[in-house]
Protein backbone atom coordinates (compact mmCIF):
# COMPACT_ATOMS: atom_id res chain seq x y z
CA UNK A 1 0.00 0.00 0.00
CA UNK A 2 1.02 3.27 -1.30
CA UNK A 3 1.83 6.44 1.71
CA UNK A 4 -1.49 8.66 1.28
CA UNK A 5 -1.75 11.75 3.23
CA UNK A 6 -4.59 13.60 4.00
CA UNK A 7 -4.46 18.00 4.17
CA UNK A 8 -6.54 20.22 6.15
CA UNK A 9 -6.16 23.58 8.13
CA UNK A 10 -5.19 23.19 11.72
CA UNK A 11 -8.64 25.03 12.78
CA UNK A 12 -11.87 25.18 11.01
CA UNK A 13 -14.41 27.13 12.36
CA UNK A 14 -17.99 26.91 11.03
CA UNK A 15 -21.61 28.40 11.82
CA UNK A 16 -24.19 31.17 12.20
CA UNK A 17 -21.78 33.84 13.66
CA UNK A 18 -18.49 32.31 14.08
CA UNK A 19 -16.34 35.25 12.54
CA UNK A 20 -16.59 36.68 16.26
CA UNK A 21 -14.76 33.38 17.61
CA UNK A 22 -12.28 33.90 14.59
CA UNK A 23 -10.85 37.64 15.21
CA UNK A 24 -10.31 36.21 19.00
CA UNK A 25 -8.75 33.08 17.05
CA UNK A 26 -6.42 35.19 15.07
CA UNK A 27 -5.13 37.37 18.15
CA UNK A 28 -4.66 34.86 20.19
CA UNK A 29 -2.13 33.57 17.67
CA UNK A 30 -0.04 36.89 18.45
CA UNK A 31 -0.55 38.17 14.76
CA UNK A 32 -0.50 42.17 14.43
CA UNK A 33 -1.05 43.27 10.52
CA UNK A 34 -3.13 41.64 8.27
CA UNK A 35 -3.25 42.14 4.57
CA UNK A 36 -7.09 41.51 3.20
CA UNK A 37 -7.12 39.93 0.42
CA UNK A 38 -11.00 40.77 -1.27
CA UNK A 39 -12.31 42.41 -4.42
CA UNK A 40 -14.45 45.49 -4.96
CA UNK A 41 -17.82 43.49 -5.01
CA UNK A 42 -17.05 42.30 -1.05
CA UNK A 43 -15.75 46.05 -0.20
CA UNK A 44 -18.87 47.61 -1.56
CA UNK A 45 -21.41 45.39 0.67
CA UNK A 46 -19.93 46.90 3.73
CA UNK A 47 -18.78 43.30 4.71
CA UNK A 48 -14.63 43.94 4.24
CA UNK A 49 -14.82 46.94 6.89
CA UNK A 50 -16.91 44.89 9.32
CA UNK A 51 -14.33 42.09 9.21
CA UNK A 52 -11.80 45.02 9.72
CA UNK A 53 -13.77 46.22 12.43
CA UNK A 54 -14.33 42.90 14.35
CA UNK A 55 -10.25 42.09 13.71
CA UNK A 56 -9.57 45.85 15.62
CA UNK A 57 -11.53 45.37 18.54
CA UNK A 58 -8.98 42.39 19.28
CA UNK A 59 -6.19 44.92 18.57
CA UNK A 60 -5.30 43.23 14.62
CA UNK A 61 -5.24 45.98 12.24
CA UNK A 62 -5.26 45.42 8.22
CA UNK A 63 -4.78 47.18 5.13
CA UNK A 64 -7.03 45.84 2.34
CA UNK A 65 -6.09 44.64 -1.34
CA UNK A 66 -8.94 44.73 -3.03
CA UNK A 67 -7.69 44.19 -6.74
CA UNK A 68 -8.26 40.19 -7.05
CA UNK A 69 -10.11 39.52 -10.24
CA UNK A 70 -12.60 36.66 -10.86
CA UNK A 71 -10.18 34.83 -12.01
CA UNK A 72 -7.18 35.76 -10.15
CA UNK A 73 -3.88 36.31 -12.16
CA UNK A 74 -0.38 36.62 -12.00
CA UNK A 75 -1.00 40.85 -11.73
CA UNK A 76 -3.43 40.40 -9.17
CA UNK A 77 -0.68 38.26 -7.11
CA UNK A 78 2.21 40.66 -7.67
CA UNK A 79 -0.09 43.62 -6.58
CA UNK A 80 -0.79 42.25 -3.54
CA UNK A 81 2.56 41.23 -2.77
CA UNK A 82 3.58 44.88 -2.97
CA UNK A 83 0.92 46.36 -0.69
CA UNK A 84 1.86 43.54 1.72
CA UNK A 85 5.48 44.49 2.21
CA UNK A 86 5.10 47.98 1.67
CA UNK A 87 2.73 48.15 5.17
CA UNK A 88 5.18 45.10 6.65
CA UNK A 89 2.35 42.83 7.09
CA UNK A 90 2.87 39.65 9.19
CA UNK A 91 -0.22 37.70 7.88
CA UNK A 92 -2.84 37.55 5.10
CA UNK A 93 -6.50 36.82 5.41
CA UNK A 94 -8.58 36.40 2.76
CA UNK A 95 -11.60 37.20 2.45
CA UNK A 96 -14.73 35.88 -0.31
CA UNK A 97 -14.91 32.99 -2.42
CA UNK A 98 -12.19 31.06 -4.45
CA UNK A 99 -10.93 34.17 -6.34
CA UNK A 100 -9.44 36.07 -3.42
CA UNK A 101 -8.59 32.23 -1.81
CA UNK A 102 -6.62 31.73 -4.34
CA UNK A 103 -4.89 35.02 -5.26
CA UNK A 104 -4.20 34.92 -1.44
CA UNK A 105 -2.27 31.74 -1.52
CA UNK A 106 -0.15 33.03 -4.62
CA UNK A 107 0.97 36.08 -2.18
CA UNK A 108 1.46 34.21 1.11
CA UNK A 109 3.52 31.57 -1.21
CA UNK A 110 5.35 33.97 -2.94
CA UNK A 111 6.08 36.48 0.29
CA UNK A 112 7.64 32.95 2.09
CA UNK A 113 9.35 31.36 -0.92
CA UNK A 114 10.53 34.19 -3.27
CA UNK A 115 10.51 34.51 -6.59
CA UNK A 116 7.24 34.65 -9.08
CA UNK A 117 3.95 32.74 -8.66
CA UNK A 118 4.60 30.92 -11.61
CA UNK A 119 7.48 28.91 -10.34
CA UNK A 120 5.36 27.35 -8.13
CA UNK A 121 2.63 25.90 -10.98
CA UNK A 122 2.98 22.29 -10.58
CA UNK A 123 2.35 19.81 -7.41
CA UNK A 124 4.70 20.53 -4.39
CA UNK A 125 7.02 23.13 -6.24
CA UNK A 126 7.69 25.34 -2.95
CA UNK A 127 10.29 24.91 -0.31
CA UNK A 128 8.62 25.91 2.66
CA UNK A 129 5.61 26.92 4.37
CA UNK A 130 3.56 30.38 2.85
CA UNK A 131 2.88 33.13 5.13
CA UNK A 132 0.14 32.67 7.52
CA UNK A 133 -2.89 32.41 5.98
CA UNK A 134 -6.74 32.66 7.32
CA UNK A 135 -9.11 32.25 5.51
CA UNK A 136 -12.54 33.94 5.58
CA UNK A 137 -15.28 32.15 3.21
CA UNK A 138 -18.32 34.03 1.77
CA UNK A 139 -19.64 31.82 -0.60
CA UNK A 140 -20.55 27.35 -0.54
CA UNK A 141 -18.95 26.40 -3.35
CA UNK A 142 -14.51 26.35 -4.24
CA UNK A 143 -13.94 24.98 -0.83
CA UNK A 144 -10.89 27.33 -1.17
CA UNK A 145 -10.44 28.27 2.14
CA UNK A 146 -9.55 25.08 3.50
CA UNK A 147 -7.57 23.26 0.26
CA UNK A 148 -4.04 23.21 -0.91
CA UNK A 149 -5.13 23.61 -4.78
CA UNK A 150 -4.22 27.50 -6.17
CA UNK A 151 -5.46 28.56 -9.73
CA UNK A 152 -4.09 31.45 -10.79
CA UNK A 153 -4.55 32.69 -14.71
CA UNK A 154 -0.95 33.38 -16.57
CA UNK A 155 -1.95 36.68 -18.45
CA UNK A 156 1.07 36.16 -20.57
CA UNK A 157 0.15 32.50 -21.54
CA UNK A 158 -3.94 32.94 -21.24
CA UNK A 159 -4.14 29.66 -19.11
CA UNK A 160 -5.01 28.86 -15.73
CA UNK A 161 -2.00 27.36 -13.59
CA UNK A 162 -3.06 25.22 -11.23
CA UNK A 163 -0.59 24.98 -8.17
CA UNK A 164 -1.14 22.40 -5.74
CA UNK A 165 0.73 22.51 -2.86
CA UNK A 166 0.61 21.82 0.91
CA UNK A 167 2.28 24.72 1.93
CA UNK A 168 -0.42 26.79 0.38
CA UNK A 169 -2.95 25.21 2.88
CA UNK A 170 -4.45 27.74 5.13
CA UNK A 171 -3.61 27.93 8.97
CA UNK A 172 -7.45 28.70 9.69
CA UNK A 173 -10.47 28.52 7.81
CA UNK A 174 -13.94 30.04 8.66
CA UNK A 175 -17.51 29.14 7.07
CA UNK A 176 -19.82 31.39 8.85
CA UNK A 177 -23.22 31.29 6.75
CA UNK A 178 -24.64 34.71 8.18
CA UNK A 179 -21.52 35.82 5.53
CA UNK A 180 -23.02 33.87 3.01
CA UNK A 181 -26.41 35.35 2.90
CA UNK A 182 -25.85 38.38 0.22
CA UNK A 183 -24.72 36.37 -1.80
CA UNK A 184 -26.59 36.62 -5.34
CA UNK A 185 -28.41 33.79 -6.61
CA UNK A 186 -26.61 33.31 -10.20
CA UNK A 187 -23.23 32.80 -7.73
CA UNK A 188 -25.19 30.60 -4.88
CA UNK A 189 -26.16 28.23 -8.15
CA UNK A 190 -22.68 28.22 -9.47
CA UNK A 191 -20.86 27.94 -6.46
CA UNK A 192 -22.84 25.05 -5.54
CA UNK A 193 -22.33 23.11 -8.66
CA UNK A 194 -19.07 23.51 -8.24
CA UNK A 195 -18.97 21.85 -5.04
CA UNK A 196 -21.20 18.98 -6.48
CA UNK A 197 -18.64 18.51 -9.03
CA UNK A 198 -15.80 18.63 -6.31
CA UNK A 199 -17.40 15.86 -4.84
CA UNK A 200 -18.13 13.74 -8.06
CA UNK A 201 -15.05 13.84 -9.07
CA UNK A 202 -13.14 12.95 -5.84
CA UNK A 203 -15.42 9.98 -5.67
CA UNK A 204 -14.46 8.14 -9.13
CA UNK A 205 -10.97 9.48 -8.74
CA UNK A 206 -8.19 6.75 -9.04
CA UNK A 207 -6.61 8.04 -5.85
CA UNK A 208 -10.01 7.60 -4.07
CA UNK A 209 -9.87 6.63 0.24
CA UNK A 210 -12.55 5.81 2.45
CA UNK A 211 -12.04 8.98 3.96
CA UNK A 212 -12.69 10.56 0.72
CA UNK A 213 -15.53 8.50 -0.54
CA UNK A 214 -17.49 9.35 2.73
CA UNK A 215 -17.03 13.04 2.76
CA UNK A 216 -17.58 13.17 -1.08
CA UNK A 217 -21.21 10.92 -0.50
CA UNK A 218 -22.37 13.31 2.55
CA UNK A 219 -21.56 16.26 0.10
CA UNK A 220 -23.63 15.17 -2.51
CA UNK A 221 -26.33 14.62 -0.45
CA UNK A 222 -26.73 17.60 0.95
CA UNK A 223 -26.25 19.83 -1.95
CA UNK A 224 -28.92 17.66 -3.49
CA UNK A 225 -30.80 18.44 -0.55
CA UNK A 226 -30.34 21.92 -0.05
CA UNK A 227 -29.05 23.84 -2.95
CA UNK A 228 -32.55 24.36 -4.97
CA UNK A 229 -33.70 26.24 -1.18
CA UNK A 230 -30.29 28.28 -1.11
CA UNK A 231 -30.56 29.48 -4.55
CA UNK A 232 -34.59 30.47 -4.08
CA UNK A 233 -34.15 32.14 -1.17
CA UNK A 234 -30.46 33.16 0.19
CA UNK A 235 -31.98 34.40 3.43
CA UNK A 236 -32.71 30.55 4.42
CA UNK A 237 -29.75 30.05 6.97
CA UNK A 238 -30.53 26.32 7.36
CA UNK A 239 -30.22 26.04 3.45
CA UNK A 240 -27.17 28.41 3.96
CA UNK A 241 -25.13 26.22 6.76
CA UNK A 242 -25.93 23.09 4.97
CA UNK A 243 -24.16 23.93 1.81
CA UNK A 244 -21.05 25.22 3.77
CA UNK A 245 -21.08 21.87 5.64
CA UNK A 246 -21.69 20.27 1.96
CA UNK A 247 -18.77 22.62 0.27
CA UNK A 248 -16.60 21.97 3.09
CA UNK A 249 -17.19 18.30 2.71
CA UNK A 250 -16.16 18.20 -0.49
CA UNK A 251 -13.17 20.09 -0.17
CA UNK A 252 -12.11 17.55 2.44
CA UNK A 253 -12.74 14.77 -0.51
CA UNK A 254 -11.06 16.56 -3.32
CA UNK A 255 -8.13 17.96 -1.44
CA UNK A 256 -6.85 14.43 -0.96
CA UNK A 257 -8.31 12.39 -3.74
CA UNK A 258 -8.18 15.57 -6.44
CA UNK A 259 -9.99 16.16 -9.34
CA UNK A 260 -10.45 14.88 -12.97
CA UNK A 261 -11.25 15.97 -16.13
CA UNK A 262 -14.11 18.37 -15.46
CA UNK A 263 -11.69 20.58 -13.81
CA UNK A 264 -8.60 20.17 -16.01
CA UNK A 265 -11.23 21.27 -18.68
CA UNK A 266 -13.00 24.16 -16.90
CA UNK A 267 -9.60 25.51 -16.37
CA UNK A 268 -9.07 26.41 -20.10
CA UNK A 269 -12.60 28.01 -20.90
CA UNK A 270 -11.98 30.47 -17.69
CA UNK A 271 -8.05 31.04 -18.93
CA UNK A 272 -9.09 31.42 -22.11
CA UNK A 273 -12.35 33.33 -22.25
CA UNK A 274 -12.67 34.67 -18.34
CA UNK A 275 -15.77 32.47 -17.80
CA UNK A 276 -16.74 31.86 -14.41
CA UNK A 277 -15.49 28.46 -12.65
CA UNK A 278 -18.37 27.00 -11.25
CA UNK A 279 -20.71 27.59 -14.32
CA UNK A 280 -17.98 25.87 -16.76
CA UNK A 281 -17.49 22.72 -14.24
CA UNK A 282 -21.86 22.34 -13.89
CA UNK A 283 -22.36 22.49 -17.85
CA UNK A 284 -18.97 20.03 -18.25
CA UNK A 285 -20.09 17.68 -15.30
CA UNK A 286 -22.64 15.20 -17.10
CA UNK A 287 -20.60 15.29 -20.62
CA UNK A 288 -17.53 14.18 -18.55
CA UNK A 289 -18.88 11.36 -16.40
CA UNK A 290 -20.84 9.94 -19.75
CA UNK A 291 -17.28 9.58 -20.74
CA UNK A 292 -16.00 8.27 -17.25
CA UNK A 293 -19.08 5.83 -17.01
CA UNK A 294 -17.27 3.33 -19.16
CA UNK A 295 -15.28 2.19 -16.08
CA UNK A 296 -17.18 3.90 -13.41
CA UNK A 297 -20.49 3.22 -13.90
CA UNK A 298 -20.95 1.30 -10.62
CA UNK A 299 -19.35 4.80 -8.23
CA UNK A 300 -21.91 6.72 -10.50
CA UNK A 301 -24.59 4.37 -9.61
CA UNK A 302 -23.53 5.63 -5.73
CA UNK A 303 -23.47 9.37 -6.53
CA UNK A 304 -27.40 8.57 -8.08
CA UNK A 305 -28.02 7.38 -4.90
CA UNK A 306 -26.64 9.81 -2.76
CA UNK A 307 -28.75 12.69 -4.71
CA UNK A 308 -31.93 10.41 -3.69
CA UNK A 309 -32.71 8.60 -6.92
CA UNK A 310 -34.09 4.75 -6.59
CA UNK A 311 -31.36 3.11 -7.77
CA UNK A 312 -32.54 -0.70 -6.48
CA UNK A 313 -33.81 -2.74 -9.62
CA UNK A 314 -31.53 -0.82 -11.98
CA UNK A 315 -27.66 -2.26 -13.11
CA UNK A 316 -24.17 -0.13 -12.92
CA UNK A 317 -25.18 1.13 -16.31
CA UNK A 318 -28.89 2.28 -15.90
CA UNK A 319 -27.52 3.74 -12.49
CA UNK A 320 -24.84 6.02 -13.96
CA UNK A 321 -27.21 7.16 -16.94
CA UNK A 322 -29.38 7.84 -14.03
CA UNK A 323 -27.06 9.82 -12.04
CA UNK A 324 -25.91 11.97 -15.33
CA UNK A 325 -30.03 12.71 -15.46
CA UNK A 326 -30.16 13.87 -11.94
CA UNK A 327 -27.23 16.14 -12.36
CA UNK A 328 -29.04 17.78 -15.55
CA UNK A 329 -31.90 18.17 -13.45
CA UNK A 330 -30.34 20.11 -10.69
CA UNK A 331 -28.22 22.33 -12.69
CA UNK A 332 -31.28 23.08 -14.79
CA UNK A 333 -33.40 23.70 -11.44
CA UNK A 334 -30.85 26.35 -10.64
CA UNK A 335 -30.26 28.10 -13.97
CA UNK A 336 -27.06 26.58 -15.39
CA UNK A 337 -26.57 27.26 -18.78
CA UNK A 338 -27.78 24.15 -21.38
CA UNK A 339 -24.41 24.23 -23.01
CA UNK A 340 -21.06 26.23 -23.63
CA UNK A 341 -21.98 27.87 -26.49
CA UNK A 342 -24.39 30.14 -24.64
CA UNK A 343 -20.88 30.89 -22.94
CA UNK A 344 -19.39 32.28 -26.15
CA UNK A 345 -17.30 29.08 -26.59
CA UNK A 346 -16.21 28.33 -29.90
CA UNK A 347 -15.42 25.15 -31.63
CA UNK A 348 -12.64 26.45 -33.43
CA UNK A 349 -10.94 26.57 -30.33
CA UNK A 350 -11.79 23.62 -28.67
CA UNK A 351 -8.11 21.34 -30.34
CA UNK A 352 -6.54 24.01 -28.24
CA UNK A 353 -8.04 24.19 -25.25
CA UNK A 354 -8.43 20.24 -25.11
CA UNK A 355 -3.99 20.28 -25.46
CA UNK A 356 -3.67 22.87 -22.35
CA UNK A 357 -6.53 20.12 -20.75
CA UNK A 358 -4.50 17.44 -20.76
CA UNK A 359 -1.01 19.28 -19.69
CA UNK A 360 -3.70 20.27 -16.31
CA UNK A 361 -2.60 18.39 -13.24
CA UNK A 362 -6.33 17.61 -12.25
CA UNK A 363 -6.95 15.58 -15.02
CA UNK A 364 -4.17 13.31 -13.81
CA UNK A 365 -6.46 11.30 -11.35
CA UNK A 366 -9.31 10.86 -13.59
CA UNK A 367 -10.72 7.51 -14.23
CA UNK A 368 -10.03 7.02 -17.61
CA UNK A 369 -7.05 8.85 -19.53
CA UNK A 370 -8.53 10.20 -22.56
CA UNK A 371 -6.60 10.91 -25.80
CA UNK A 372 -6.72 14.63 -27.50
CA UNK A 373 -9.72 13.34 -29.58
CA UNK A 374 -11.51 12.23 -26.58
CA UNK A 375 -11.68 15.19 -25.10
CA UNK A 376 -12.38 17.62 -27.85
CA UNK A 377 -15.40 15.26 -28.63
CA UNK A 378 -16.66 16.13 -24.90
CA UNK A 379 -15.76 19.84 -25.32
CA UNK A 380 -18.14 19.43 -28.57
CA UNK A 381 -20.84 17.27 -27.09
CA UNK A 382 -20.99 19.90 -24.25
CA UNK A 383 -21.26 22.92 -26.65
Amino acid sequence: MATTAFFIPTVNLMGAGCMTDAAKTVASYGYKKALIVTDKGLVSTGLVGQVAETLGREGVSSVVFDGTHPNPTTGNVEAGLKLLKDNGCDFVISLGGGSPHDCAKGIALVAANGGKIADYEGVDRSAKPQLPLVAINTTAGTASEMTRFCIITDEARHIKMAIVDKHTTPLLSVNDPEMMAGMPKGLTAATGMDALTHAVEAYVSTIATPITDTCALKAVELISQYLRAAVADGKDMVAREQMAYAQFLAGMAFNNASLGYVHAMAHQLGGFYDLPHGVCNAVLLPHVQAYNAQVAAARLGDVADAMGVDVSGMNDDQAAQACLAAIRQLAADVGIPAGLTELGVKEADIPVLATNALKDACGFTNPKQATHDEICAIFRAAL
